[in-house]
């Protein structure tokens, strides 16, 4: 029978519910810590989970419960049979005593038979708890020394009964061991009952101290567990959310790198506009005069005029690739720069330029000094092609935390209202200038009547060459 159980209980193992203490049927219990009187029922799922040391445990102490009854049933009667004369056992007492010991044997296999160490406070094991409580009592009765097998009660009856039934059958136990300690049961006079009365007081405040610690012990591991389990959850959370940042760095990386592309794109579609397409309408300009003119020094002034042109858009295309400043930022200063600019433009265009510069002059951030550059180049390409104007005026301002730059013609002028609103595809004409300017977190202004002239008014922060 021993062996069929066992048999049973490995192959119990692999049913639900069976690993972490529950009957098969039921698929577990949850966890109620109990500890010494109980060996705490077997872990609930979770805390087998979340401590794997557990369910090692929870295999000893079954272990602890199908064997430690037959082993101390065993030491009890070996001790009683030789001592049953002095505790004055008659025959029937002998066979009495027989008698209790084989239905002891009789229920410890029947315990063992259908696992009720596996499943936890039930019905059947407060009966069967009960039962072994009755027997040990009797043999207790008729020799002390059975105190031995009464004592098992203690370990199980956090595991067999239901909760309502613990404390009393702790306390049922109690009275069989102070009973023994007494010098047996029932006392035979008036100072046996008074030390059994101490011993029980003695055996219960034990009992309720243990019963104390071990709730307080049991609380304590709900709560790692508790916390345990939430640490668990944390971690998930932070998991799930490292994997959404690192989607997120990804889709990032991969918007920053088509920014770039289209930034890249826009800039060279300015640089082209503000270079070689300037320089080409100049070249147009200057090929014109010497196709209408009879005189060959002037033809000749201005072919040469469109060869330096020519040179000047091919150094400043080359520079644009690369993205290096205007050539003609090299080895001056912003206001010297667009001072040769204006005097230049004047020379090609025949119009009256003047440049202007209020304020202290001082080295700016290269980005800078080479966007208000092209600005200043684009406004003035503007006026040589549509204003059609007699005089024109270029003013670079230092100001408090700001640099503007003013361009003002007395040209025919125009409805900035009319002109078509910003494309987005950047770098042409208005558009570019405020797509250079907004870039620098600055802006544009455009102020033009028909018949009154244009001024166009760059303004971006001033940000010194050293920061």
């Amino acid at each position: 029978m021993v062996a069929q159980t066992e048999d049973m209980d490995e192959r119990d193992q692999g049913r639900p519910g069976a690993e972490h203490g529950g009957d098969g049927r039921t698929g577990g219990r949850s966890g109620r810590p109990v500890g010494w009187y109980g060996s705490g029922p077997v872990p609930s799922d979770e805390l087998a989970r979340l401590d794997p040391g557990s369910a090692e445990v929870e295999q000893r102490w079954r272990a602890f419960h199908r064997w430690s009854p037959y082993t101390l049933l065993a030491v009890g009667t070996v001790m009683a049979v030789p001592t049953n004369g002095a505790f004055g056992v008659g025959r029937a007492g002998w066979w009495t005593m027989a008698a209790l010991v084989m239905a002891a044997v009789v229920l410890e296999g029947v315990a063992l038979r259908i696992g009720l160490a596996r499943r936890g406070p039930s019905v059947a094991g407060s009966v069967y708890y009960w039962l072994r409580w009755a027997l040990a009592f009797c043999l207790a009765w008729l020799n002390p020394l059975y105190a031995f097998y009464a004592a098992i009660g203690y370990f199980g009856a956090g595991r067999f009964l239901l909760p309502r039934l613990v404390k009393p059958g702790l306390a049922a136990s109690a009275v069989i061991l102070a009973g023994s300690q007494a010098g047996g049961l029932p006392p035979q006079n008036t100072a046996q009952w008074a030390l059994f009365g101490a011993l029980l007081a003695v055996n219960l405040g034990l009992v309720a101290a243990m019963v104390h610690l071990d709730t307080k012990e049991g609380e304590r591991s709900l709560a790692q567990v508790a916390t345990i389990a939430e640490l668990e959850r944390t971690n998930k959370a932070l998991q799930d959310a490292l994997d959404e940042n690192a989607a997120l760095h990804s889709q990032l990386l991969v918007q920053a790198r088509e920014a770039g592309v289209s930034d890249e794109r826009r800039r060279l579609a300015a640089e082209i506009h503000d270079t070689i397409a300037q320089g080409l309408t100049g070249i147009i300009a200057q090929l014109q005069v010497v196709a209408n003119t009879p005189d060959q020094g002037q033809a000749r002034e201005h072919l040469d005029r469109a060869a330096d042109l020519a040179r000047h858009s091919l150094g400043e295309a080359r520079r644009s690739v690369h993205n290096l400043a205007p050539a003609a930022l090299d080895d001056a200063t912003l206001a010297e720069a667009l001072k040769k600019t204006v005097e230049d433009w004047s020379a090609r265009t025949g119009v009256r330029a003047d440049f202007t510069l209020t304020g202290t002059d001082e080295p700016l951030h290269e980005e800078i000094e080479a966007s208000l550059l092209r600005i200043a180049e684009e406004a003035l390409s503007n006026a040589a092609r549509h204003a059609a104007a007699t005089r024109v005026g270029v003013t670079l301002s230092f100001m408090a935390g700001e640099v503007t730059l003013d361009v003002r013609d007395d040209g025919r002028g125009f409805d900035p209202l009319a002109v078509p609103a910003r494309s987005g595809s950047g770098g042409f004409g208005l558009d570019g200038m405020r797509a250079r300017a907004e870039r620098l977190a600055g802006g544009v202004t455009v102020e033009s009547e028909e018949g009154c002239g244009t001024a166009i008014s760059a303004h971006v922060p001033l940000v010194r060459h050293d920061q």
